[in-house]
C-alpha cells in the first residue's frame, strides 16, 4: 500500500526507475521554510506536472535540482547523479526554462546568443533549433535587450529543446506567450516527446494549458507534498458526486477523504477521494440519493486538492 499524505492521499510512485528523486529535500530562507522534507518521484518518461500557488516552492525546488540554489538537507539524484556534485554534468543533460526571462546576455543577437549555447552541448541538433527559431518567428539579428517578454521567453524555450535533453525542467513555460504562441509551444512539446525520449517536469499553476500533456501530477503547498500520483488514479479516485438529501440529513461517514464540500438544504455538492462504488453506497446508506457522479479536469482537480489543508 503507497505511502499517503495527512489528507489521505498517495505520494509513493513505487519502485521506479525514476528519472529525478529528492529525499527529505528542506531549504528555507531565514525562519521561512520554502522546501520542508520534500519527497520527490518523477519517472522515466514521464510528463510530470508540478502544481501549486505562487510562493508553493515549486521555482525553489527546480532551481536546486539546477544547483542554482544550494539546499540545506536532504538528497538529490538527477538522472544517476547528484547535480552538486556533479560538477556540470548533470546540467548539461538538462533543458531548462527558468520562472524569468533574462537571457543573460542583453548585448548579443538572438542568433549570436544561439551559437554560444550550442557549443556547450555535444547533442545540439543544429536543424532542430533553426526548425524552432522559425516556428517561433524569431529574427536571430535582433539583439536580446529588444525582445519583449513572449520573445525572450521563445528564445529560452528553443535553447531548452535544441540540444534534445533526455530531461526538462519547465518552469511556467508558457509565462508571456500569446494564446497563438502558447499553443504552437505544445505542439511543439508533444512532437519533441514522440521524436525524443524525454522526461519533463512541468511547474505551472495553470493546469490547463498543459492537461493533454500530463501522466503524472505532484500537487506542492506550502513546501510540502499534497499528493503525488499518475494521472489515472488521480481521474479514477477525485470525483464529484452531487445528491438530494433529506431535511435534517447529517454529514454521512464515507468510504473515502472529502475534500471539498457545498452543503445547502436538501443538497450536498462533494469532491471526494475515493472508490466510487464505495462512496455512493454509504452516501445512499446515509440517505442521500445521488444524482450524478463526475469526473474533474485536470485544473479543477489540482484546485480540489490545494484546499486540502482546509477541508474538514
Amino acid at each position: 500500500m503507497s505511502a499517503t499524505t495527512m489528507a489521505g492521499l498517495p505520494v509513493d510512485l513505487g519502485g521506479g526507475p525514476f528519472a529525478v528523486t529528492t529525499t527529505g529535500l528542506v531549504k528555507r530562507y531565514g525562519r521561512v521554510s520554502a522546501l520542508g522534507g520534500l519527497d520527490l518521484q518523477i519517472p522515466t518518461g514521464a510528463v510530470y506536472v508540478l502544481v501549486g500557488p505562487n510562493g508553493a516552492g515549486k521555482s525553489t525546488l527546480i532551481r536546486i535540482l539546477m544547483d542554482l540554489v544550494r539546499r540545506d538537507a536532504g538528497g538529490v539524484d538527477l538522472l544517476g547523479v547528484d547535480p552538486r556534485l556533479s560538477g556540470g554534468e548533470a546540467r548539461a543533460l538538462v533543458g531548462y526554462v527558468p520562472e524569468g526571462h533574462d537571457l543573460g546576455y542583453p548585448w548579443m543577437t538572438v542568433g549570436r546568443l544561439i551559437e554560444h549555447c550550442r557549443r556547450y552541448y555535444p547533442t545540439w541538433d543544429d536543424a532542430y533549433a533553426r526548425r524552432l527559431a522559425d516556428i517561433y518567428a524569431l529574427d536571430l539579428t535582433r539583439k536580446c535587450r529588444q525582445l519583449s517578454k513572449g520573445q525572450r521567453r521563445r528564445v529560452q524555450l528553443l535553447l531548452a529543446l535544441a540540444h534534445r535533453p533526455p530531461l526538462l525542467l519547465l518552469d511556467e513555460p508558457t509565462d508571456g506567450l500569446d494564446h497563438l504562441v502558447r499553443d504552437a509551444t505544445l505542439t511543439v512539446l508533444s512532437e519533441h516527446l514522440t521524436d525524443s525520449p524525454t522526461t519533463v517536469l512541468i511547474s505551472t499553476h495553470r493546469v490547463y494549458e498543459v492537461e493533454r500533456l500530463v501522466d503524472h501530477v505532484g500537487v506542492l503547498s506550502g513546501g510540502r507534498l499534497l499528493g503525488q500520483l499518475p494521472r489515472s488514479e488521480l481521474e479514477g479516485k477525485l470525483k464529484r458526486y452531487s445528491a438530494d438529501v433529506p431535511e435534517g440529513w447529517g454529514r454521512a461517514d464515507i468510504g473515502g477523504r472529502v475534500i471539498r464540500r457545498a452543503d445547502r438544504s436538501r443538497e450536498i455538492d462533494w469532491t471526494v477521494w475515493g472508490e466510487e462504488d464505495r462512496v455512493v453506497g454509504d452516501l445512499a446508506r446515509a440517505g442521500a440519493t445521488v444524482r450524478e457522479v463526475s469526473r474533474l479536469s485536470m485544473d479543477d482537480a489540482a484546485t480540489a486538492l490545494l484546499s486540502t489543508t482546509e477541508a474538514s
